[in-house]
């Protein structure tokens, strides 16, 4: 809604949410906001979908758990009737991890873990979060992001013989849109994919194995949550574990996967920086890096280390990316020697590996 003459725009958001608490906590946040205007509140989905449609609102943050009409229900109908990008609030986490996770398949831009606030009091916390979340979702391409949801998977490929040159791992780092771009690239790979895939999707602590097992029932290659200590193997699928980051160093002649919380300087817990200086100190030049859809610049300082030891560095394009923010981070970095869309990510791995 306009702030007066000359001044911008402001983000219009829609909160759904059955707590009483949790609506007023986020209207307080924003009433002095500068370039975020909370225009109306619903305490369940069938209120959300109405006013959705009558307020058109830019942004819509919706609550996971809710009565009458629970959010991916509501979620499913709003972006099949009246789509707008969603920011979910979720306090689920773990085995419940799973709705949160279902919701981004339906859509939804991303998502902000409730629990932890650390308790109601203090929701203030997320404000920063939640903030940037908003900004994001208010400037997504949501033809890109529903179009994500529709992609008709192919069938996994096979391994390209007498291709690329022997890669002992190939990293990904991935952030806002990631978790349907990560089952779109690994359900294409098959079971025997010739190096251990090593992954960090921006993710709080608790959801992680929740994609792990989500992925691995999609894929026939095995996806599971990264173990510290543990050796990645070929045709196997390692994902960092949120909270901690995740390294790759060498012990004598084989490769060992170590989740470290230091640094704890990173804006991102795991962080792809951490992950790709660690492979280029233990695998040199024998790396490829992919960097996928994802806001900020997390892998642009990696990819530079990755390219400095003789590693690869490829990009998903602007043509695909739900969020161009990282990829171009890494572009404006270093030379990269490849940015394709989502569609040949899992192509262009096969050939370089």
């Amino acid at each position: 809604m306009p702030t007066g003459q000359g001044a911008t725009q402001k983000i219009r958001v829609l909160v759904v949410d059955d707590s009483a608490f949790v609506r007023r906590a986020i209207i307080r946040m924003f009433e002095s906001s500068p370039d975020i205007s909370i225009v109306d509140v619903a305490a369940d989905g069938a209120m959300a979908i109405e006013l959705i449609k009558k307020q058109r609102p830019d942004v819509v943050t919706l609550d996971v758990q809710m009565p009458v009409l629970d959010g991916l229900s509501a979620l499913e109908i709003i972006m099949q009737e009246c789509p707008v990008p969603v920011v979910m609030l979720s306090s689920l986490t773990g085995r419940g991890g799973e709705k949160t996770l279902r919701a981004l398949e339906l859509g939804a831009v991303d998502f902000i873990d409730k629990s932890s606030a650390g308790g109601p009091m203090e929701f203030g916390n997320l404000l920063q979060e939640l903030t940037s979340k908003i900004h994001v979702a208010a400037r997504i391409d949501l033809a890109k992001l529903l179009k994500k949801q529709s992609v008709k998977l192919p069938a996994p490929s096979q391994p390209m013989a007498g291709r690329g040159s022997g890669s002992e791992a190939v990293l990904i780092g991935v952030s806002t849109g990631g978790p349907p771009a990560l089952q779109e690239v690994l359900s294409s790979l098959p079971a025997n994919f010739p190096a251990p895939i090593l992954i960090v999707q921006h993710m709080p602590e608790g959801f992680t194995a929740s994609l792990a097992e989500r992925l691995n029932r999609a894929c026939a290659i095995e996806v599971k949550e990264a173990a510290d200590g543990e050796t990645p193997l070929p045709g196997r699928v390692y994902i960092a574990p949120g909270g901690v980051h995740m390294k790759l160093r060498r012990r004598g002649e084989d490769l060992q996967l170590t989740l470290d919380p230091e640094p704890h300087d990173t804006l991102h817990r795991p962080s792809v920086d951490v992950l790709f200086e660690s492979a280029a100190n233990a695998c040199g030049a024998r790396t490829v890096g992919f960097v996928l859809t994802g806001m900020g610049r997390d892998g642009a300082a990696g990819a530079l280390a990755l390219k400095m030891a003789g590693g690869r560095v490829v990009v998903e394009s602007e043509q695909s990316a739900v969020v161009f923010g990282m990829p171009k981070a890494v572009q404006d970095c270093v030379a990269v020697d490849a940015s394709v869309p989502l569609s040949q990510v899992a192509e262009t791995m096969l050939k370089l590996t």
